[in-house]
């Protein structure tokens, strides 16, 4: 999918319009949840049709029988939820009420989705008049035809509103969304292809989607995958439940205090994919000095990197990798133990790989981060040998400006960061050392710098090509633009003098 498609661009536009005074976070939604019923009803309306007509496979069934649903993996809609009977009533006061009773039909009658639609539509501070409008044009997307196309459509517009709703958040909104390309990079660099992928900050499910998309586009089945995830925020997860719902991915998502109250205690992840919130002071971490997740040293009770980096670790099945996006800081920093905790994670062998990653990505933070690549098994599981080196990556001049706040990852910046990666453990391809981009160091050289985890103190600077004209050349150029921009810079000076002396100022 383009990254700006026009069929998104132009429904978000036109929904846009009608926010009128909501505040994002709470049209998000609104919005999310109408763009879920329209698409369950109109898969149910495909459905339900060949039902009627009763050909073939379809003889003698029951239009109005839910199992006839469930066995292809379809929502039952009923009548008084169907889209058709909401756009009749659209411009009705009691529009609101009609949908949210939909929305409790809907769960009635299909248990996965107990407690995951939004039931705010009566709420009498939200206008009538712009819902009725909203009807409308949802209404002009189209989801009735092949379930996968349909899928792939919803999908992409419930995606891009995801993303489009972060931004207008700001940092409330960069907590429940991870950029698509960010989370490409993770899902490429680690290539979770078959066993249990987790994620125990979830947010919106990207990291699942994506894990999915992933599996399609490499010809495997997305079967093969088990999907667990734990979200802390109550309205996040339904809209993670909701996200995956709607692709028709099976997942086990918990409601939960992830270090509090570990959802999947036993779950040991072939494929873990995270980007936690960074540097929380108030994880609860007094309360869990003794913790079993802690093998490499208690984490701060001020700061939860090192918690989430060993949480994650601890989740990992004895052949498990993860990809951790995390703050700068966690590369060096000394502060409460962090350091001792680095060096042991160090010396213990389960740092893979770190990648520093441009500014600019995400839309709640400014600030450049990093990607962690832990690994239980860096001896001779699928891949070379690893157990004596950590590659760097300083990928921190990729991405191209968007907008004039945000970067996004080309295809061409994830493949060279993914691509080196895989070389480099022995998946195919040459790995060498590049200055400026990439350095396999052994852990001695990492001993010698203190442990400090930060890929430029690595790799170097880029090498500068010879373009074969003399240093002579070069500089006679340089000094000629010097006087020619001072030249310039005089005659205007003079020129501004001279306007302010009409307008009656003397300098």
């Amino acid at each position: 999918m383009p990254e700006n498609n026009e069929l998104e661009k132009t429904l978000w536009a036109a929904a846009d319009k009608l926010r009128s005074s909501m505040d994002a976070a709470e049209y998000k939604h609104v919005v999310l949840g109408l763009i879920f019923l329209k698409y369950i009803s109109d898969s149910f309306h495909t459905l339900h049709e060949k039902l009627v007509k009763g050909e073939g496979e379809f003889e003698g069934a029951d239009p109005e029988d839910t199992d006839e649903y469930k066995a292809k993996n379809v929502f039952y809609v009923p009548v008084e939820a169907r889209w058709q009977f909401l756009l009749n009533k659209a411009r009705q006061p009691e529009i609101g009420k009609h949908i949210d009773d939909a929305m409790d039909a809907i769960e009635r009658l299909n248990p996965s989705l107990r407690g995951v639609l939004p039931k705010i539509y009566a709420d009498p501070d939200l206008n009538k008049q712009s819902l009725g409008d909203l009807i409308d044009l949802i209404g002009n997307i189209g989801f009735s035809q092949d379930v996968h196309q349909s899928q792939d459509l919803l999908g992409r517009v419930y995606e891009y509103f995801l993303g489009q709703f972060a931004d207008q958040e700001g940092k409330r909104g960069g907590q429940f969304y991870t950029p698509r390309h960010v989370v490409r990079l993770l899902v490429e660099m680690i290539e979770p292809f078959r066993g249990r992928v987790y994620d125990g900050c979830c947010g919106s499910g990207g990291m699942f989607v994506q894990s999915e998309r992933f599996v399609q586009e490499h010809q495997g089945t997305v079967r093969d995958l088990s999907i667990f995830g734990q979200e802390s925020n109550p309205t996040t997860l339904r809209l993670a439940k909701m996200n995956l719902a709607i692709r028709g991915i099976e997942a086990r998502l918990e409601l939960g205090d992830t270090f509090l109250d570990d959802r999947h205690p036993d779950l040991k992840a072939d494929f873990i994919l995270a980007n936690p919130p960074f540097n929380v002071s108030d994880w609860n971490g007094e309360l869990l000095r003794e913790d079993l997740r802690w093998q490499f040293g208690s984490p701060p009770v001020g700061n939860a990197n090192y918690a989430w980096l060993q949480h994650f670790y601890y989740k990992l099945s004895p052949s498990g990798t993860a990809a951790i996006l995390m703050a700068n800081g966690s590369m060096n920093s000394n502060t409460s133990g962090e350091g001792e905790i680095r060096r042991n994670m160090i010396d213990g062998g389960i740092v893979d790989c770190m990648v520093a990653l441009p500014g600019q990505l995400f839309f709640n933070t400014m600030i450049p981060v990093c990607l962690w690549i832990l690994a239980r098994d860096r001896t001779n599981h699928k891949f070379r040998d690893r157990s004596n080196e950590i590659l760097f990556i300083d990928a921190r001049s990729l991405g191209s400006m968007i907008n004039r706040r945000n970067k996004i990852l080309t295809d061409e910046d994830i493949a060279k960061v993914a691509g080196t990666y895989h070389a480099w453990r022995g998946e195919g391809g040459v790995y060498e050392d590049t200055p400026g981009f990439c350095k396999a160091a052994t852990l001695d050289e990492v001993i010698q710098n203190g442990y400090v985890l930060m890929p430029g103190r690595y790799v170097g600077t880029e090498e500068a090509e010879d373009d074969g004209i003399p240093f002579e050349e070069k500089m006679t150029v340089l000094t000629q633009r010097l006087a020619e921009q001072f030249e310039q810079g005089e005659v205007l000076k003079q020129r501004i003098i001279e306007n302010l002396e009409e307008l009656g100022y003397e300098l």
